[in-house]
């Protein structure tokens, strides 16, 4: 690795990427600072032979001001603490041969830490994983881990991405987590943050050209990939996604907002990444994930074997849009622009994206590529995630309040369709514990952040400033906790078990070399029939309505795997759905 302490034969390596700077110091907590050895590139190195695994440090700019390590590997003070030194080379592994699982084999489980137990840590987690393991879950995705500042937050201000958050452990902690995972068969993917860094605690910008004003992001001026000094800049980046592969022997990433990383050098960011990761991995399955409003399915192609070129699938917000209207009613917002009839949903199941060019209203322009060439596992769908609970004013998880038929309809949906689906902890057992969003920055910044909120959810109906949740508060943040407690009385927990085993026995085995699909709409029902893999057809017929639906030529045959509702002579029942499998 470039960046980080480097332990070698005469001690313990030092460096700092400062090109702004002349000279910097070393300051090793117990002793005096020591001038770090400047080179004309904007290095300073400074090796140290009696530092060892636990010392802290940090380096001290010409004007005094001491700053972490950007490439820390632990901050036990938060992110204006001292660094510490880590050997991760001391954990001893116990899955030393896991390579992976097939992307077909993924039943995705998002999560965050501080959140998913009471205890809000690492070691906590692992817990839970034998619950995960016999529900039918194969990947957890767990959100961002970079040190971020404060006692709670999403994880999507971290500032120093090497470093997994104190809060959650320490970071042999998460390679237990990690560990025991695969022992369960289960792979871990994390949510990386490569578009911007947060407001407190990044100090970058005093010693390295990190930012540049010729690209503009929602957070501010872009992250300088294409710029003067950029290349130290993308080495940092790419670095850390290797860095997280191979040290942590993780399975993947979930990258957040890729549109909002702007990048004019020859070859995109984007592009070098997922090259150089999954050249890291080796013959290890690695699954790169994109979170990407444009819906720009040309990060989605296929070479001419089925293999994905650079990422494998994508959030797919267009199906999570639609079944969500169908369930609650909901059309305020971007809703609007997915109500109407069956249509939307069978597009979206059939060919990933409803907007594949068209224009969005909400937006105000057009949205998409077309993406019905795309094999049906180039799509992630939910009906719940982080981003869709924790955006709304209170932060309420609506489908569990929502009418009961209505949602085991979509949730047996999503969970045998053909794409790749994706829980959201305690969604399983009908978790009704809010997501809201949770910081913990100094007093101005978090005036900034409420007023910011109240601006932002302002538009929303039944908004209410007086009862909207203190985002910076604590039991805001306690209140999103889920409640274990509750899993036993669960009504909808042998639901989930039952779908889960049925899509492992029956769709999974089919979904590698999944083709193409069709369908057909007709007032709040649909038909979607896919070809599958072994000359085998998947065909849904449903009617997400409250009224009795007809649909022409609808007797599909084959052998039913799964019926909620009924279908006569009249047609199919309100919120029925069947799914069946046939010969090609």
């Amino acid at each position: 690795m470039t960046f980080g302490p480097a332990f070698i034969e005469e001690g313990t390596l030092f460096r700092l990427w400062a090109p702004l700077h002349e000279s910097v110091s070393l300051n090793i907590e117990g002793d005096e600072p020591r001038l770090m050895q400047a080179a004309e590139d904007g290095w300073h190195r400074c090796t140290v032979r009696n530092a060892r695994p636990g010392t802290r440090y940090r380096f001290l700019l010409p004007d005094g001001r001491g700053v972490p390590d950007p490439a820390s590997r632990f901050q036990p003070q938060d992110v204006h603490g001292p660094s510490e030194v880590v050997d991760l080379s001391s954990y001893r592994w116990k899955t030393g041969a896991w390579t992976g699982r097939p992307w077909e084999e993924m039943v995705i489980y998002e999560l965050h830490i501080g959140c998913f137990t009471p205890a809000g840590t690492f070691k906590a987690a692992i817990e839970r994983l034998d619950h995960l393991r016999s529900l039918g879950v194969t990947a957890l995705q767990i959100m961002p881990l970079g040190e971020f500042p404060g006692r709670y937050g999403w994880g999507y201000d971290g500032v120093l991405p090497y470093a997994p958050d104190a809060s959650y452990g320490r970071p042999e902690d998460f390679m237990a987590l990690v560990d025991a995972a695969h022992e369960r068969g289960i792979c871990v993917f994390l949510d990386v943050v490569y578009n911007h860094f947060g407001p407190d605690g990044n100090l970058i910008p005093a010693y390295a050209p990190l930012f540049t004003d010729h690209h503009k992001t929602p957070w501010g001026h872009g992250i300088n990939y294409d710029g003067d000094g950029s290349q130290m800049i993308r080495e940092f980046i790419i670095e850390n996604a290797i860095y997280w592969i191979t040290e942590f022997r993780l399975d993947g990433f979930r990258f957040d907002a890729v549109h909002a990383i702007k990048d004019d050098s020859t070859e995109h960011l984007l592009h070098a990444l997922a090259r150089r990761v999954r050249a890291a991995a080796g013959n290890r399955h690695v699954h790169l994930i994109v979170e990407n409003e444009e819906n720009d399915s040309d990060l989605l192609q296929r070479d001419e074997n089925g293999e994905a070129r650079l990422f494998t699938a994508q959030w797919n917000d267009d199906v999570h849009h639609v079944l969500h209207i169908a369930a609650t009613g909901e059309t305020f917002g971007y809703y609007a622009d997915y109500a109407g009839d069956a249509g939307n949903l069978g597009r979206a199941l059939a060919e990933g994206f409803v907007f594949q060019g068209e224009h969005m209203p909400y937006r105000g322009g057009c949205r998409g590529k077309r993406s019905g060439h795309l094999p049906p596992t180039a799509f992630v769908s939910f009906i719940q995630n982080h981003d869709q609970i924790g955006n709304r004013a209170f932060g309420d998880r609506v489908m569990a309040s929502s009418p009961a038929d209505a949602v085991r309809a979509v949730t047996l949906i999503y969970l045998l369709a053909p794409e790749i689906p994706m829980l959201f902890m305690g969604e399983e057992w009908g978790a009704e514990e809010p997501f809201p969003f949770f910081c913990d920055f100094d007093e101005d910044l978090n005036e900034k952040v409420r007023k910011g909120r109240r601006e932002e959810l302002s538009r929303l109906p039944g908004f209410d400033a007086d009862d909207l949740p203190d985002p910076t508060a604590p039991s805001t943040f306690a209140a999103a906790k889920l409640d274990w407690s509750k899993l036993a009385s669960s009504r909808t927990l042998d639901f989930y078990r039952t779908l889960l085993d049925l899509r492992h026995r029956k769709i999974i085995p089919l979904l590698n070399g999944a083709g193409s699909a069709v369908y057909r709409a007709a007032g709040n029902a649909i038909a979607v029939d896919w070809t599958l893999a072994g000359n085998r057809r998947l065909h849904l017929r449903a009617n997400l309505g409250h009224e009795a639906a007809v649909l022409s030529e609808e007797q599909d045959g084959g052998e039913t795997i799964f019926r909620l509702g009924h279908r006569d002579s009249y047609g199919l029942a309100p919120w029925t759905v069947i799914w069946s499998i046939s010969e090609a």
